[in-house]
């Protein structure tokens, strides 16, 4: 269940940081496809792998921890079914994190 409607998202205060670091992860990417076009040895771009994989896992938490401050505890003051819905998002969205 998402609630794409709802009004500010807990991340929107910080959209511009947050779409800086994206680009940051892009450039890693694209750094890996250059590796990769260059023929550079395996170990150095699984190390360039590893290194972008912690990046967007960082960015995840901190998404994750901004839906919890935010949302979740939105809906928390709000009471009713809501909050009920809004945890078992973030407990599949976690779910979803420790799988990758």
């Amino acid at each position: 269940m998402t609630d794409s409607s709802a009004g500010p998202h807990g991340y929107s205060k910080d959209k511009d940081a947050h779409l800086k670091r994206l680009r940051r992860i892009e450039g890693q990417i694209r750094g890996l496809q250059r590796m990769v076009e260059e023929d550079v040895y395996c170990i150095d771009i699984l190390t360039q792998v590893s290194a972008s994989t912690k990046a967007l896992q960082s960015f995840a938490l901190q998404l994750l921890d901004e839906h919890l401050r935010h949302c979740v505890a939105h809906a928390a003051q709000q009471g009713g079914p809501q909050i009920d819905a809004k945890v078992e998002e973030a407990t599949a969205a976690i779910a979803r994190l420790l799988r990758t």
